[in-house]
């Protein structure tokens, strides 16, 4: 399939930042692919080359969410016959969703980069969280991109179970559009391609099981994905996608298919949780004390809409759990960081000239990095 940088995703703010790269002979390539050693990347014409990753842009990387990821755009010096393609710079994301890494870590985990559209599948039975949602919303936020949420497997519950459903994540965020699908009988898919456009990059996410693959497959018009029924007791498909990749669709446009998320773990900071969920602040700015704790004290105003039934206090208690996660992250990402600068002193004060012996091993061991 031949295609342009253009119907990849690119546009003139990373021309203009390419721009040196030109100079030095090298090519602009987007990454689709992670096969953990090697990416598979696509170049102007649509022509896939296997790369890897120069040492230098390796230990320029501060953490792990630095490294080039499935959406990046890179700057690749082609090898010669029996020569490595290398990635000698990742370009600047322009959007990024990202979670923290399973665990007890301060780690980002990046899941999809480059990207306009965010798709949260989901459906009204089993799978349905709204706490989950509130989560998912959050991150989309932080990521730039636009939340496009699919109440999926409409064929298995009744209408108003789906609109219902439905109904409760557009009172989460207003701004999200949601749709009610069925991949099986074919029913709402089709709005799917409102969005994704030439040159436009959507994020496929959600639980195993929400018929998300089923949905892609549509959309690639074969059954790219081998798909299956769903456990009745767990609620999870037996297809599970096992690695990142980037797709191009028949019609124009490109997803990024993910594997299903269990876990939601915060990636965000104060300003856009609060942003999120705007309601809670403005009636904390209600409360008479401006250190009121919202449990006993007099005039908390969260309380009373509580008590009135004006705020949902499991949409409250979700929201002083993300705060507390939030909070808890960034003791960790504190910790992490000091430890970091203790190691970075201890190595320069044994060897002031660690740094530049260890680029020139680097360069006699892999010239072209």
């Amino acid at each position: 399939m031949s295609l342009t940088l253009a119907e990849l995703g690119w546009n003139d703010a990373f021309e203009k930042e390419f721009a040196p790269f030109y100079l030095k002979g090298w090519k602009p390539a987007r990454l689709i692919r992670d096969n953990r050693i090697t990416y598979g990347a696509l170049m102007d014409g649509g022509v896939e080359v296997e790369v890897t990753l120069s040492g230098k842009v390796y230990h320029e990387a501060e953490t792990d969410a630095e490294i080039p990821a499935v959406g990046d755009w890179v700057a690749l010096e082609l090898g010669g016959e029996g020569e490595d393609t290398l990635i000698q710079a990742r370009l600047s994301r322009q959007s990024c969703f990202s979670r923290r890494a399973a665990g007890q870590t301060a780690e980002e985990q990046v899941i999809a980069t480059n990207i306009s559209v965010v798709v949260v599948v989901t459906d009204a039975g089993p799978d349905f969280n709204a706490r989950r949602m509130e989560r998912y919303f959050t991150l989309i936020d932080r990521s730039r991109a636009k939340a496009v949420v699919l109440v999926n497997k409409s064929d298995l519950y009744p209408d108003e179970q789906n609109q219902k459903a439905a109904a409760a994540i557009r009172a989460l965020n207003p701004e999200a559009d949601v749709h009610i699908t069925s991949a099986v009988v074919n029913n709402g898919v089709e709005i799917l391609k409102d969005y994704l456009k030439s040159g436009v990059t959507a994020a496929f996410i959600g639980s195993s099981g929400v018929g998300k693959s089923a949905l892609i497959n549509m959309l690639l018009g074969d059954d790219w994905q081998w798909t299956d029924e769903v456990n009745a007791i767990t609620g999870k498909g037996r297809h599970t996608t096992s690695a990142r990749e980037l797709l191009i669709l028949p019609r124009g446009g490109m997803l990024i298919d993910n594997p299903g998320i269990r876990e939601v773990h915060m990636w965000t900071d104060e300003t856009t949780l609060r942003e999120r969920f705007a309601d809670i602040e403005l009636l904390a700015q209600q409360c008479k004390f401006h250190d009121c704790k919202h449990r006993s004290d007099i005039g908390c105003a969260i309380r009373a809409a509580m008590e009135k039934g004006e705020l949902d206090s499991k949409r409250f208690n979700g929201f002083l759990k993300l705060d507390e996660e939030i909070e808890k992250l960034r003791t960790r990402r504190k910790k992490r960081q000091m430890l970091v600068d203790r190691r970075t002193k201890r190595n320069h004060k044994i060897n002031p000239r660690n740094a530049s012996d260890r680029l020139e091993m680097e360069r006699n061991m892999n010239p072209r990095a």
